[in-house]
C-alpha cells in the first residue's frame, strides 16, 4: 500500500510537470508569448496581439502535441526492446526500423538525383514523406518478422536487425554520394529530426498510429515482467512466448515507425528515458514502468523542444542535436553504475 501511494503522488507530480512544459512549450520561441495569455487562451479568453492567435494554434500547439506524440512512442518501443533483449542498451531501432524509414525518405529525395529520374519536388509537401519514411519502415518491419517467424533467438534477431541497420546505411551513403547538393541537404534537414513538421490535420493520424501500436502493450501486460527472466522462464509462467514477440515486434515497429516517419530520426529518447522511468519510479514492475516511460518520454521531448527553440532567437536547433545532448551523458552515466545489473 505504502509504494502505491507513492506510484500515484509521483504519477500526479508527473502529470503537473507535464502540464507545465506543454504550458511553457506553447509559450517559448522566436516570440516570448506570457504564460498567463497562453492559459487565459484555453479557457475561453482572447490573446492581446492578434498574431499570437496563429503562432500558438497553428504552429506551436501542433508542435507540443507532435512532442508528447513522439515521446510517448520512442519511450514505450524503447521500454519493449530493452525487455524483448534484456539488453539495458537496447533502443526501439535495433530492428532497422528507422533505418528503413530514411531508405524510403532517402529514395524519395535523392534516387531521382542519383539516377536521372525524378520523384520529388519540393511541392509535393510533408504527406510525401510521410508516405516514403512509413513505406520503407513496413518494408524492414516484414523483413524483421519474416526472419522472427523462421529464428527463435532473441539475440540472432538483435544482430539481424543491426545488419539491416548497417545495410540500409550504407545505401544511403552511395544514394547520397551521386546526389546533388540541394537534394542532399534536403535529406540532411530531415535526419536531424524535426517537431515542427506535423500539421493539425496529420495529428489525427500520428495519434490513431501511436494507440494502435499501443493496444498490444495493453493486451499483454502482465507477460512483459516474465520476460524479464528470460524466454524459458516466462513459458514454465504459462506465458506464450510467440504471441508475445509478434506483439513486442509488431508495436515496436508501428511505434518507432511512426514516430521516425512524422518527426525524422530522434536519437536517444528510446535507450534513455526507459531508465529514467526505473530510476524516478524506483520499480522493475512494467505496470508501472509502461506509464512512466509513457510520461517521462512526452515530458523530456517537450523539454528539449523548449531548449531547441533558442528562446528569444530566430533561430532553431535540430531536435535530434539537442536530445542527443541530453541522452548522451545520461546513458554514459548508466554504463558507468556500478549497480547497472541490478536492474535486469
Amino acid at each position: 500500500m505504502k509504494h502505491n501511494h507513492r506510484y500515484r503522488l509521483v504519477f500526479v507530480l508527473g502529470l503537473f510537470l507535464c502540464l507545465i512544459c506543454f504550458w511553457a512549450n506553447l509559450s517559448v520561441g522566436s516570440v516570448n508569448i506570457p504564460f498567463k495569455e497562453v492559459i487565459g487562451r484555453f479557457f475561453g479568453y482572447q490573446f492581446s496581439k492578434a498574431s499570437w492567435e496563429t503562432i500558438v494554434m497553428e504552429y506551436r500547439l501542433p508542435k507540443a502535441f507532435t512532442a508528447i506524440l513522439a515521446g510517448i512512442s520512442l519511450s514505450l518501443s524503447g521500454l519493449q526492446m530493452q525487455t524483448f533483449f534484456r539488453n539495458p542498451l537496447a533502443g526501439p531501432f535495433v530492428l532497422g526500423i528507422s533505418s528503413g524509414a530514411s531508405l524510403g525518405v532517402a529514395i524519395l529525395i535523392m534516387a531521382g538525383s542519383a539516377f536521372g529520374w525524378s520523384l520529388y519536388s519540393g511541392g509535393i509537401g510533408v504527406w510525401a514523406i510521410i508516405m516514403a519514411a512509413s513505406a520503407g519502415a513496413i518494408m524492414v518491419l516484414l523483413l524483421v518478422s519474416l526472419i522472427a517467424w523462421r529464428v527463435k533467438d532473441s539475440m540472432t534477431l538483435l544482430i539481424v536487425g543491426l545488419m539491416f541497420g548497417s545495410a540500409v546505411s550504407a545505401v544511403i551513403s552511395v544514394l547520397a554520394y551521386f546526389t546533388e547538393a540541394e537534394q542532399l541537404k534536403l535529406f540532411t534537414v530531415w535526419s536531424m529530426g524535426s517537431l515542427g513538421s506535423t500539421q493539425t490535420d496529420q495529428l489525427f493520424g500520428f495519434g490513431l498510429a501511436t494507440i494502435i501500436g499501443t493496444i498490444p502493450i495493453l493486451v499483454m501486460l502482465k507477460s512483459y515482467n516474465a520476460m524479464l527472466m528470460g524466454e524459458a522462464y516466462a513459458s514454465s509462467m504459462g506465458v506464450n512466448i510467440n504471441r508475445l514477440r509478434w506483439g513486442m515486434i509488431i508495436s515496436t515497429g508501428v511505434l518507432a515507425g511512426t514516430a521516425t516517419a512524422f518527426c525524422g530520426p530522434i536519437a536517444f529518447i528510446g535507450i534513455a528515458v526507459p531508465h529514467i522511468a526505473r530510476l524516478v519510479f524506483k520499480t522493475g514492475d512494467h505496470r508501472i514502468l509502461f506509464p512512466a516511460s509513457a510520461l517521462s518520454g512526452a515530458i523530456i521531448l517537450l523539454v528539449c523542444d523548449a531548449f531547441s527553440q533558442l528562446p528569444g532567437s530566430a533561430q532553431t536547433l535540430p531536435i535530434n542535436a539537442v536530445t542527443s545532448l541530453v541522452g548522451a551523458p545520461m546513458v554514459i552515466w548508466l554504463i558507468l553504475r556500478r549497480n547497472f545489473s541490478k536492474e535486469f
